[in-house]
Parts: structure tokens; sequence; C-alpha cells
């Protein structure tokens, strides 16, 4: 977030700050948070409900991740603390490590992954950012829902704190990874709401709606040209 060049007022260059630590809670490669707090769906169990055991929540976990294999939807993004805010928008994710989250209001904001490559398009900025992107799950929370669910074991310590619920919590198992856990709830097999909180106790929620599993997406949606006469910066 040490790229911004070009000049602007200091509301908008506090407004794209915002939105650019919470498109980072997905990509990984901003500034990454998951979540402590309970999605909505969960805090309605029975406190008395027993927990899975890790491997049988993992397993149940990466079902339902290897159902997904395509997934469009709107969602609804809010973050609680130091860069506080709620954006709204669209995404699209297809396996294997296809992505794409767009942001339509309060500001436009674009970002593209397809497995070799991340670009983050910011329309008030006239600045495209490109950056490289691991092709695994690993502690990049935007490829949970794009990678390889079979990875998932391996990087994140899986939790069901409900055996009954499809609602988990993930802990990376990499001491450097720049968040705490991730809040994952299902309903009907889709996943509904995401819970993050990061290391700077900034807790961020998603909604999703208008949800479609498994459609056909075009390509085109994972591919990015930066448009004429934008600054496009390379890390």
């Amino acid at each position: 977030m040490t790229f911004l060049t070009k000049q602007a007022n200091s509301t908008k260059q506090t407004m794209t700050l915002k939105q650019k630590l919470m498109s980072g809670v997905l990509t990984g490669a901003l500034v990454s948070t998951l979540g402590v707090a309970a999605p909505m769906i969960a805090l309605t169990q029975s406190a008395t409900a027993a927990p899975a055991d890790s491997l049988v929540a993992a397993k149940r976990l990466n079902k339902l991740l290897t159902n997904t294999k395509s997934m469009t939807a709107n969602f609804s993004q809010t973050t609680k603390g130091a860069s506080s805010g709620t954006f709204t928008g669209t995404m699209s994710v297809q396996r294997p490590n296809n992505f794409r989250w767009e942001t339509k209001s309060p500001s436009e904001q674009i970002i593209v992954a397809n497995g070799n490559s991340m670009w983050i398009y910011d329309k008030d900025l006239e600045q495209a950012t490109k950056q490289a992107v691991d092709t695994q799950v690993g502690n990049t929370p935007a490829l949970l829902l794009s990678g390889d669910p079979s990875k998932i074991d391996k990087n994140f310590r899986v939790t069901q704190p409900y055996s009954s619920k499809n609602y988990y919590v993930l802990y990376p198992k990499s001491g450097d990874a720049s968040f705490k856990n991730l809040s994952v709830s299902f309903s009907g097999g889709k996943p509904v709401m995401m819970v993050l909180n990061d290391s700077l106790g900034q807790t961020t929620s998603i909604k999703f709606s208008n949800i479609k599993l498994n459609p056909s997406i075009n390509s085109s949606q994972f591919k990015f040209t930066p448009p004429a006469g934008v600054d496009v910066i390379n890390q």
C-alpha cells in the first residue's frame, strides 16, 4: 500500500487506502485478515453442541470446497477497526486458481487473479498494480474458494465448533501468516459468510448473496488489460 504514486485529495486517498485494506483480506497480497468472530449463522447454535475433531472437520470442509468448482455472488464487506467501512460489489471464482473481486460502491476497484498473476486496478487513481501470486492455498485467503482444497489441511488447522453445523474456523499453520484465523459458514452447500480478523485487531465480515454455484463463467472474467493512460506498477 505504499505504491500510491499519483496526487489525489485527502478524502479520495483515505477511501482508496481503506478499500485496499479490505480487498487485501481476500487477496493475501495486501493487508490480509482472517476472522475470530463467529459468523451470525453460527451464533444461534447451542453452546452444548460438540465440536468435530480436526481431521473430521478438515475432511468435511474439503468436501464442501471440492463441490464448489465455480461460484458467482454479490458481496457486502464491512470492516470494523482502524479502517472501518462498508463496500459492495460482485465476485466470481473458478478452479483452478481463477478469481475476480469487483468493488462497485462507494468507489470502484477490480482485483483479478488467474494463478500466475494478480491485477489490482484502482479506477479513481488511474493505477493498475501487477503482482505474482502463489498457486496454492497457503496463506492467501482469496484462493480458499478457487485453489486446491487438498492443500487446506496442510496449511491450516481446521476446526468445526459445532459438529452438526457447516461452520468452520481455519488457523494458519505458518508462523509468519499475517492473519489469525478465518471463519466460514455454508448453507445448502454454498459459502454464505466469511468473518476475518487481522493481527491489528480489525474484523471484516463478508456476506454473499445471489449465490450461483458451479455456473459456466467466461474465461475473460479472469483476464485484465490495463486501460489506456493508467499507471502500471509491477511488483
